[in-house]
């Protein structure tokens, strides 16, 4: 009862509180009276604040009292008020005048350097001091993020017609985090509330740490702007790339801060222009204002635009950002718009880094002097120690409590309230630090007032309707789906040529000959992300006259595990590779065009039951259990388009180094596999109805086993392999990034087996490039092995660069790769492949050039097309 009452008193206590706080509010302009939208407006001393919006229109929630409110705008003199806040609406317009730069007393001889060199210079000096200087935060983040159309094509690339998109906003969302940093880089937030327009059951996508670009690390990354990032004008390395021009001088708040111009030294360096706001003396950031061009490479951009305000954080001693706003301009097959992400953070309370709390003492304490005349500009780790020595002579502390416990930070780096988008009107009016614009409310007014509508069945039916017709272009290349939006479920089929999937309606092969192999697909989904799939599979061969039908259902039934279990079985055929190296089309396409029969099939009939699931966050289990009456099967047909007198269709068995007949007649095996996967230190998101697994800084590390049992119902096969892997993406910054993947097994027993029993590699004989992980020039199962072998895979993408210099390359951002394939069994030896290429080709194609060597000594070239986005 005691409980109850005391709830009662909280809960009436607060909405006393929310009564009496009052609201400032109105416009901050310039000397024209023209609009400064996002602009800045916070409580001096205090990271307490909120920003205009795109009209410059602002309000403010406080408590009753005087408060010295800061009004900031990058580029104009900041004005400080005096405001008596009440209990009711009060309004302050504001206008600010341009900042009031000097430069009277800077003399620049002939030749000499700008001034600003020598302030960048002690800036870079004292980078690391204030990348480190605060220990660890916690604060409140505010998101809105807006994207627009403001122009749409009638028909994208002259053929498809645009009926459903208009000029407009098309995503409008907000959302407020509680964020938490620890040094060095431990990130976790918990997602309080969202709102996307148009939406009551959706969750932004907005994440505090996507926009924790930090201009004192030496590399700029935002994710989708480019892949290799942009050096900061105060990088270790800045001098190579920027050039710098002191504007002028202004004083704020008794402090000396530099506005200086920053250029890149080349037009198509990956660096920003604009401007940066140094405080004198520390040398730290007070702001920044800077765009990047097309020149800069952007993907899928125009330009962006960066600003970032700092200050300082209560008397802690150190400043943290209190605002950053990215701005993006894009257009591309014909479309055009524009949009931003607004960043507001509130409510800090940081711990400053040891070094930073000692020199607090050290300027706190009467008897404290700098021995040697040292000054507080020098590298943290002097400072820290000078310090540290005074602060031990006159007992002060130089660690604050801890702001978190141990356990705080972990691999999950963010979570979502359970209700989180379930917030009302009410609640957004009273936590929404900026107000919204005119055309904002409408999308919201808009958008909103149709949610019941388009979540209605018939609103639902009547879009089924439309995107449900069938049209022939459809099936013929990506295949026809019917989807029931209200009852989730849907039917599809797979495409009659598919040149990128494994499988084709129609087909071409050697053994078979003309192949009509029809696959369907009905899926059941379910409101918590569980979903039922029902797959049958048809198949006949006009010269073979066989018929085959399989059946693979999955169940997914643990969103938040990954948990998934598959059962499949029939009578079917497959290539002697279970992980399919060619595809059916290629193939197709090489025995009709060339006299290639690179496929390689013989018939089974199994049941296949897998289970995948994650046991611990980070390890992964993945269980195959088959059984399998296998068959041998022969060419039945020599067709061929362009029928050549020097070449011959291969026989059906492939040609194996280890193996010198392949030929199996009929067996029978019963197989179970399994397999670990761990990727320590993974990240994840965790969401109400699932988990979002992400990168780590550790590569992905797999061991597998697979037994071949015999005499279990009837198996005659009896061998053991174990296997293991390591793999991983390496940022090189400006570099480029690495992949690599490495694994290496050996069969521990091999007393009885097939050649599909043997462990094979991916390799490739057509044109159309593979994906990583498989060989571009090598036979698909010359070096098949039921021995000891070793395969290794590097990747390195430049991303512009070496040949971004290339003005051609340049404008058409193309980007070099380098390749090296790896391959050692008894019978290969020392294989190797080495390849160079082009990739973001019309932005989506790449094209290599291959060199083959066994033993040192070349053996094949190659070309090879494929994707590279």
């Amino acid at each position: 009862m005691k409980r109850i009452k005391l709830v009662f008193l909280m809960w009436f206590l607060l909405l006393q509180f929310s009564a009496i706080a009052g609201v400032l509010q109105g416009r901050i302009t310039n000397e024209k009276g023209e609009p400064l939208p996002f602009a800045n407006i916070y409580v001096r001393n205090t990271s307490n604040g909120t920003t205009a919006n795109e009209q410059g229109f602002y309000q403010f929630k406080l408590a009753p009292g005087t408060y010295e409110i800061v009004f900031q705008f990058i580029g104009y003199k900041p004005e400080v008020q005096q405001i008596v806040i009440g209990e009711s609406m009060m309004e302050r317009n504001v206008s600010l005048q341009p900042e009031a730069l000097n430069l009277q007393e800077v003399v620049i001889k002939a030749g000499a350097k700008d001034p600003a060199y020598a302030m960048i210079k002690a800036a870079m000096g004292k980078r690391k001091y204030h990348l480190k200087e605060t220990e660890a935060y916690k604060c409140r983040v505010y998101i809105k993020n807006l994207q627009r159309l403001t122009e749409v094509p009638k028909k994208v690339l002259g053929l498809v017609k645009v009926t459903d998109v208009k000029p407009g906003i098309i995503y409008l969302s907000e959302s407020v985090s509680e964020l938490s940093f620890k040094q060095p880089d431990k990130y976790r937030e918990k997602l309080l509330s969202s709102k996307m327009s148009g939406s009551n059951k959706t969750i932004s996508f907005n994440q505090a740490t996507d926009f924790e670009f930090d201009f004192y690390q030496n590399l700029i990354k935002v994710e989708g702007l480019t892949p290799r990032g942009f050096v900061s004008p105060i990088a270790a390395n800045a001098f190579l790339f920027y050039k710098y021009q002191l504007i002028g001088t202004s004083e704020e708040k008794g402090r000396f801060i530099h506005k200086i111009k920053v250029t890149p030294l080349r037009k198509n360096d990956p660096a920003f222009k604009g401007y940066i706001y140094l405080v004198d003396d520390e040398w730290r950031l007070h702001s920044v204002d800077l765009g990047l061009s097309k020149n800069t490479q952007l993907e899928f951009l125009d330009s962006a635009h960066m600003k970032q305000v700092f200050a300082p954080i209560g008397n802690s001693g150190v400043w943290l950002p209190i605002s950053k706003k990215l701005t993006l301009q894009f257009s591309g097959l014909g479309f055009k718009g524009n949009g931003y992400v607004n960043v507001i953070y509130s409510q800090y309370q940081a711990q400053p880094a040891g070094y930073v709390l000692a020199a607090n003492a050290l300027n706190n304490s009467e008897n404290a002097r700098i021995s040697e005349g040292k000054t507080a500009a020098e590298e943290p780790k002097t400072v820290g120690k000078t310090s540290k020595k005074v602060a031990r002579k006159t007992k002060q502390r130089t660690e604050p409590e801890q702001l978190f416990d141990k356990k705080h930070f972990n691999n999950e780096i963010l979570s979502v309230a359970e209700e989180a988008n379930k917030k009302d009107s009410v609640y957004w009016e009273e936590i929404r630090p900026i107000p919204l614009t005119q055309e904002e409310i409408s999308d919201y007014k808009t958008k909103d007032s149709l949610v019941a509508i388009v979540e209605s069945k018939p609103y639902k039916d009547s879009v089924d309707a439309v995107r449900n017709k069938f049209s022939f272009s459809s099936l013929f290349f990506g295949g026809y789906r019917y989807y029931h939006s209200f009852s989730r479920q849907s039917f599809s089929t797979d495409p009659l040529i598919a040149p990128l999937e494994y499988n084709s309606f129609l087909q071409f092969n050697t053994v078979e000959g003309l192949v009509l192999n029809p696959g369907f697909m009905y899926r059941k989904s379910y409101e918590d992300r569980r979903y039922f799939e029902v797959a049958p599979m048809f198949r006949y061969g006009f010269s073979s006259e066989r018929f085959y039908a399989s059946l693979k259902t999955t169940w997914y039934y643990k969103p938040l595990k990954n948990g998934t279990f598959t059962a499949e079985g029939g009578r079917f055929v497959s290539q002697f590779n279970s992980n399919n190296p060619i595809t059916t089309f290629w193939n197709s396409v090489y025995t009709l065009l060339a006299e290639r029969n690179y496929l390689k099939l013989y018939e089974k009939r199994y049941v296949k039951l897998e289970e995948k699931s994650e046991i611990v966050n980070g390890l992964n289990i993945t269980a195959v259990a088959e059984f399998a009456d296998r068959h041998e099967l022969f060419n039945t047909i020599d067709y061929t388009f362009s029928d050549r007198e020097s070449r011959n269709f291969t026989p059906n068995l492939p040609v194996v180094a280890e193996l010198p007949d392949a030929a199996f007649g009929r067996n029978q095996a019963f197989t179970a596999s399994m397999q670990l996967t761990w990727r320590p230190g993974q990240q994840y998101i965790s969401r109400p109805d699932h988990k979002i697994n992400l990168a780590s800084k550790y590569p992905t590390f797999a061991v597998a086993y697979t037994k071949g049992f015999k005499n279990i119902f009837g198996s005659d096969v009896d061998f053991d392999r174990v296997a293991a892997l390591v793999s991983d993406n390496v940022d090189l910054g400006l570099l480029g990034s690495s992949q690599y993947w490495f694994t290496g097994g050996t069969f521990l027993n091999s007393r009885k087996m097939w050649l599909m029993d043997y462990r094979h590699f991916s390799g490739n004989r057509t044109i159309y490039a593979g994906g990583f992980g498989g060989f571009q020039l090598l036979d698909y199962y010359l070096y098949s092995t039921k021995h000891t072998y070793f395969e290794g895979h590097f990747s390195h993408h430049f991303n512009g660069f070496i040949l971004n210099k290339l003005p051609f390359i340049r404008k058409g951002k193309l980007q070099e790769v380098v390749n090296v394939n790896y391959l050692h069994t008894r019978e290969s030896k020392n294989y190797v492949e080495l390849g160079v290429g082009l990739e973001h080709i019309f932005k989506i194609l790449r094209a290599d050039f291959y060199t083959g060597f066994q033993e040192g000594q070349k053996v094949r070239t190659g070309f090879r097309v494929g994707f590279g986005f």
